[in-house]
């Protein structure tokens, strides 16, 4: 291994480096000698049907034997998860009553409401006084632009059913997240267990878990909410493990040496030393929850994803497309919120003005503003709800761009998509699903070895194995197929604009904005426009998941020849090269790991884009994932999410530690 890990950074072979070529020799011509003798070896080229174990099945048996026959004597498996969804209801409730439907005190569920509920202008308010007490004005005048934009557009109560399912998840997701992080930090074979779980959930695709979570707590907004702390949790576990580990050791002494009990150590010590760390992670959770609202919809949640989704339905490009960025701004101005928050220091008041008001002049407004906004709404219509004449709609202009776009430019459009369908979409599908399956096996295997050792051989190789063996190979080629072909694109595009950035300072601001939109648009929308230029198949899906997925491409780009050394660059000047040569021979070679972690990140996106796109005709495990919500077919579902998993693992495992081996040899810091 010795000679393998310096084949990268010497000029010539060592005995290593050959033992490395005469087994990549051997692997190319085993795979010649599989695909000419392929009509004799079938089973080495398509794996055979015989093989596949049924897991599917299995996971669907047992997941019906929990709902109908698991019996615990006092109750069954199936009221104590209805029991949790009853818990989970109340908190729920209340939020909605508060920000919708108001409370009517009474079982009667068409009763009308005897106390309203909050005036949109005290909401608007409310969100305005807390920008400017965790920061200053103009934070308190983004938040409440980006809430006057859901009243004026017309989509208010649907942001308040949004938001109302968001206050419930996300606290009880930070909640959840942070013991079991702690747990993890306190329980060495705890965190060992939790990491692949962490990695297995993180990278199944989101519709994989509405299946599960239908069987057990049912249809509706709290199941909705469930998925939605299942899917954003993750995250918050993995930052307090890491925000935990890094508290500086002196802080830990400090409270040994004071007395301090282990429980007093960690929530006295610890937690608070690590409390810029875990706001990073509140974040996360705040933007996965809104990420997962039209996904969430799908069983039940309401509110602005469902605005998206019937806008998908319809091919309503106008109202998807303002539903969307409603998302979009309601996720700008959390996240504002909370990472001003995060770095907000405590208040300390002294002196004189012990008043409580005094005290706590920005609650104290809020308060009254709630209070008087409360009584006059009783008096005032237009002051308890938005008036719907006061709405405006930019639908009719987007609807009419794009029908103008269709008329005037069908035909490019259309030579455009026919051009890499037949030269480069159709062919790469063919040699994908050509290839013996034997042949992508070694090749993955082999490629782990190589990188990481035979602990990532056998893991690389074990998924690979899993994919084929559970029926989801030909489906699983199509994926690597789909989703390679759109990284390649999207780091075409997404690697120049990133070198741009990084040069010019100018367009580095302008291209930031651009993608902090990109990353916070639901991804549901970036399929409207793209289905009603090219209609629907890969080439729509292909497009899809390019503008979903561009964004780490750029960023990572931006970044890694931002970090670049300037002493390296001077030395480049110094020598006479010019610009071009610096970028090509100092600033790109030092910023390839950090510019192939993008790629791994582009990866990531484009694989949990590719569930979505199943919507718009696509042949891959994402169409699987779908097929099996709208059967409610739990086994399905989850084999076909874990398979993609599969994918995103071996591609995440691969790059890495290609990044650890590049950065080592360049003798740079960091894993």
């Amino acid at each position: 291994m010795t000679g393998t890990a310096t084949m990268g950074v010497s000029a010539f072979p060592t005995p290593g480096g050959y033992r490395v070529a005469w087994i990549w020799a051997g692997f190319l011509a085993g795979s010649l000698v599989v695909t000419w003798f392929g009509e004799y070896w079938s089973w080495a080229v398509t794996f055979p049907r015989d093989w596949n174990v049924p897991l599917r099945y299995w996971i669907s048996d047992f997941m019906e034997w929990l709902i109908k026959d698991l019996d615990f004597g006092l109750f069954t498996f199936k009221e104590m998860t209805r029991s949790f969804a009853w818990l989970l209801e109340w908190p729920l409730a209340f939020a909605s009553r508060l920000l919708v439907t108001g409370f009517s005190f009474s079982s009667d569920p068409t009763a009308e409401a005897v106390l309203q509920p909050l005036p949109w202008i005290a909401v608007i308010a409310v969100f305005t006084i807390f920008g400017h007490w965790i920061r200053d004005w103009k934070l308190a005048l983004l938040a409440g632009t980006c809430l006057i934009y859901l009243a004026v557009f017309g989509r208010w109560e649907s942001a308040m059913v949004t938001l109302s399912a968001i206050l419930i998840a996300v606290p009880l997701g930070i909640i959840s997240g942070l013991l079991i992080g702690i747990l993890a930090h306190r329980s060495v074979w705890f965190g060992r267990v939790i990491e692949p779980v962490l990695d297995l959930m993180q990278t199944t695709p989101v519709f994989a878990y509405l299946v599960p979570v239908l069987f057990l707590f049912g249809f509706g907004p709290v199941a909705a909410m469930i998925a939605t702390m299942i899917y954003a949790t993750p995250p918050m576990i993995r930052i307090t493990m890491l925000a935990l580990s890094q508290v500086p050791t002196e802080s830990i002494e400090s409270g040994l040496m004071s007395g301090c009990t282990p429980r007093q150590l960690l929530w006295k010590v610890m937690i608070p030393s690590a409390s810029p760390g875990l706001m990073v992670g509140v974040n996360q959770v705040i933007m996965l929850s809104l990420n997962m609202v039209i996904i969430a919809s799908m069983i039940g949640a309401g509110g602005l994803g469902f605005d998206v989704l019937s806008s998908l339905n319809r091919l309503a490009i106008g109202s998807g497309l303002e539903a969307g960025v409603a998302i979009t701004l309601l996720a700008i101005a959390l996240d504002r919120l909370s990472q001003a928050f995060a770095r907000r220091g405590l208040e300390i008041h002294r002196g004189k003005e012990n008043s409580w008001v005094r005290r706590h002049p920005h609650l104290t407004a809020a308060a009254a503003v709630v209070v008087f906004a409360w009584i006059i709404s009783t008096f005032l219509p237009f002051v308890r709800s938005y008036p719907e004449g006061w709405t405006i709609t930019t639908s009719g202009f987007w609807e009419e761009l794009v029908k103008w776009i269709n008329v005037n430019y069908f035909d490019q459009l259309e030579a455009f998509k026919t051009f890499l369908l037949l030269n480069i979409l159709i062919p790469v599908k063919r040699f994908m699903l050509a290839t013996p399956w034997v042949v992508v096996v070694a090749f993955v295997v082999l490629l782990g070895y190589r990188l990481g050792g035979w602990r990532l051989a056998l893991l690389t190789g074990s998924l690979a194995l899993f994919i084929a063996f559970t029926g989801g190979w030909k489906k699983g080629m199509v994926t690597v197929y789909l989703c390679g072909l759109s990284v390649v694109f999207a780091a075409m595009i997404g690697i120049p604009i990133g070198i741009w950035s990084a040069r010019n300072e100018r367009v580095h601001r302008v291209v930031q904005v651009c993608i902090d939109t990109l990353q916070t648009l639901p991804s549901f929308v970036y399929l409207i426009p793209v289905v009603m230029l090219f209609r629907v198949g890969d080439f729509a899906a292909m497009l899809a998941i390019v503008a979903y997925a561009v964004a780490p491409a750029i960023r990572y780009t931006d970044h890694g020849i931002r970090q670049v050394p300037a002493q390296l660059v001077e030395v480049a000047k110094s020598v006479g090269c010019t610009r071009g040569q610096i970028l090509r021979k100092v600033q790109l070679p030092v910023a390839l790991p950090e510019i192939m972690l993008g790629i791994n990140q582009t990866i990531m996106m484009a694989l949990s884009m590719l569930v979505i796109t199943a919507l718009v005709g696509t042949r891959e495990l994402g169409q699987e994932v779908y097929i099996a919500l709208t059967k409610a077919d739990t086994g399905r579902g989850l084999v076909a999410g874990v398979s993609v998993a599969a994918i995103a693992i071996i591609s995440d495992r691969l790059i890495k530690a290609w990044v650890a081996r590049r950065r080592a040899a360049l003798g740079l810091s960091g894993t």
